[in-house]
């Protein structure tokens, strides 16, 4: 490779710009694109808001006639397949890019290797595997639908010192204080959806939005209830029809009550029940991997918490620990998994340890 430590400073701006698309942009992946021409940036650009325009096209409509014997340093392979828009790769050729650099393939068979090996085509001098790893790590989500069918899962788990999230009548509220609860809602915006599982939203009634952080595009809300037995009375219902809500329930769910929440709303998603009855949640994850999803935000509960992270489902673990003490009798963060032996348990490796208003926030990476 012949990349310049222009290249990698230029690279590192085009990944922060495409952060900015996480949880807005899919079913696409998130891409951030700078154009640089004689060592002054001419355009920038990253996907916009529900995948279109792309980062590439936004990137060359701000620069102009000063893209032509440019370089611009892409996040991910430009497209090379007609879809809504017409290929990246053709727009580039033909405002006049004399280089790109690309940070990673992009695993989309429509794509992988089709939109570099058009740039060659067209003449345009190509540089891969500029900060590849983080790359792939801005866009896990994307990469893990497309190779795998479901999306990316974080967990997030908000307990006190000795594990517990309620006491044994069920107060939860507040084990966190209130800038750790803010992040919480941070860590919304940045996923496609925020899931939780059917006793959650009885027990809490929650909305699941993103508040007082100036979002306009919320997540979609997810509820795995095998028999939507949901209160039609409750804040989910009441704003179904206005912030997407779906609702993944068994294939032996009540019509009448699959009707009730179509009529407000809500998307129904039907899933098989696996041997304990209870949804089967790799089922569920790869049916919102076909809806378009790429990262999931679960705030549990604790069964379904346990549930997927039996199934080797959780791929990232934000866990917020508080110092208070509730006792055995409180309620674990964790609902029983029915492991026998330590070598059965899921590992993970730590990432980050921070203070969060007195709060500790530790994120954790799934091993492998």
């Amino acid at each position: 490779m012949n990349a310049t430590q222009d290249d990698i400073r230029h690279m590192r701006h085009a990944l922060a710009l495409a952060a900015r698309g996480l949880g807005r942009v899919w079913p696409n992946p998130a891409v951030g694109c700078v154009i640089v021409r004689e060592g002054r940036v001419v355009g920038r650009g990253w996907t916009a808001d529900g995948g279109r325009p792309h980062a590439e096209v936004r990137a060359l409509g701000q620069a102009g006639e000063a893209a032509r014997g440019a370089t611009a340093h892409v996040t991910l392979e430009p497209c090379a397949h007609h879809g809504q828009t017409p290929p990246c790769a053709d727009a580039l050729a033909a405002a006049g890019i004399a280089r790109v650099v690309v940070a990673t393939r992009d695993p989309d068979p429509r794509v992988n290797g089709a939109g570099i090996a058009r740039l060659r085509q067209a003449g345009i001098e190509v540089e891969e595997g500029l900060c590849e790893a983080r790359a792939r790590a801005l866009n896990a989500g994307f990469f893990l639908r497309v190779g795998q069918g479901r999306p990316w899962v974080t967990l997030k788990l908000a307990a006190s010192l000795d594990g517990r999230i309620a006491t044994a009548t069920g107060e939860s509220r507040w084990i966190t204080g209130p800038q750790a609860r803010r992040h919480v809602h941070a860590l919304r915006a940045r996923h496609d959806a925020v899931m939780v599982g059917g006793g959650t939203a009885r027990a809490d009634d929650p909305e699941l939005t993103v508040r007082d952080l100036g979002i306009a595009r919320q997540p979609v809300r997810i509820v795995l209830s095998r028999h939507l037995d949901l209160p039609l009375s409750g804040r989910l219902a009441a704003t179904a029809g206005k912030v997407p809500l779906w609702l993944v329930h068994g294939e032996d769910a009540p019509p009448e009550t699959v009707s009730a929440w179509e009529g407000l709303g809500a998307r129904l998603i039907a899933c098989p029940v696996g041997p304990g009855r209870q949804l089967d949640p790799a089922a569920a994850l790869q049916a919102l991997g076909a809806a378009g999803l790429t990262r999931v935000f679960c705030e549990g509960g604790g069964a379904l918490a346990a549930s997927l992270m039996g199934a080797g489902l959780v791929d990232e673990l934000a866990v917020f620990s508080a110092g208070l003490a509730i006792g055995a009798e409180g309620r674990p963060m964790l609902g029983a998994m029915g492991l026998g032996r330590l070598a059965e348990a899921p590992r993970f490796t730590l990432v980050e340890v921070r203070d969060v208003g007195g709060d500790v926030l530790s994120l954790w990476r799934r091993e492998g």
